[in-house]
């Protein structure tokens, strides 16, 4: 069973999109198998395979307003810029509620990461790439 602490540790370790796979990595070993992350307000949810859910939300993060207008251009072009480390999370959260994201949903088995708007429409679903060494 993993602990806040653990999650936050690895969290601290993320500086840009780039650092996503590993945190995945970290994350999944621990036995998390779900994460819901909340646009507006940052708040993660952490899912273990007996459906336990722990709660963790970003010190200093302001509210968001969630676009009404969903836009898949808008989260593709954050997601490219994101993952190719130009941008922080802060500004990709940013960038995700202007594109009308209300969440996003990391399926740890499935190995996606699927962003919804707030009628739980999927506006973009992505494989998350495996580092070497996993399993």
């Amino acid at each position: 069973m993993f602990s806040l602490q653990d999650i936050k540790t690895a969290e601290a370790k993320i500086k840009t999109g780039a650092d996503f796979p590993q945190f995945i990595k970290e994350i999944k070993e621990m036995g998390v198998v779900r994460n819901d992350v909340y646009v507006s307000n940052g708040l993660s949810i952490y899912f273990d395979d007996e459906d336990n859910a722990q709660q963790a939300s970003p010190q200093g993060y302001p509210a968001l307003i969630i676009n009404d207008e969903s836009s898949e251009d808008k989260l593709r072009h954050a997601l490219k810029i994101h993952q190719s480390g130009e941008t922080d999370y802060w500004t990709f959260c940013k960038q995700a509620a202007d594109a009308g994201v209300e969440k996003w949903v990391i399926d740890l088995g499935a190995m996606t990461c699927t962003y919804l708007d707030s009628e739980g429409n999927e506006l973009v679903r992505e494989k998350i790439p495996k580092l070497k060494g996993w399993k």
